[in-house]
């Protein structure tokens, strides 16, 4: 389920060229704070994908919402002892 999440959160990727430096930007919109910068396309989506790693990682260990990409949902489910 989780590499179904973040592939679909990727396919939802926007990507363009800074006119600043030439240097590519990438984002998911639905993800807030996810974004990345680099030298080029490649560079840019492999960052992306650490970058969204770090991100679901994290909301997860806080117990934060995921938002639901492409019918998708990421859910932890609290477990009792």
């Amino acid at each position: 389920m989780l590499t179904q999440y973040l592939k679909a959160a990727l396919r939802n990727a926007h990507y363009e060229i800074l006119p600043d430096d030439g240097q590519y930007y990438g984002e998911i919109a639905a993800c807030n704070g996810v974004y990345a910068t680099a030298p080029s396309l490649e560079d840019c989506r492999d960052e992306l994908e650490g970058v969204l790693e770090e991100w679901v990682l994290f909301r997860v260990h806080r117990n934060l919402a995921l938002p639901v990409i492409d019918g998708v949902e990421l859910s932890v489910k609290e477990e009792t002892v």
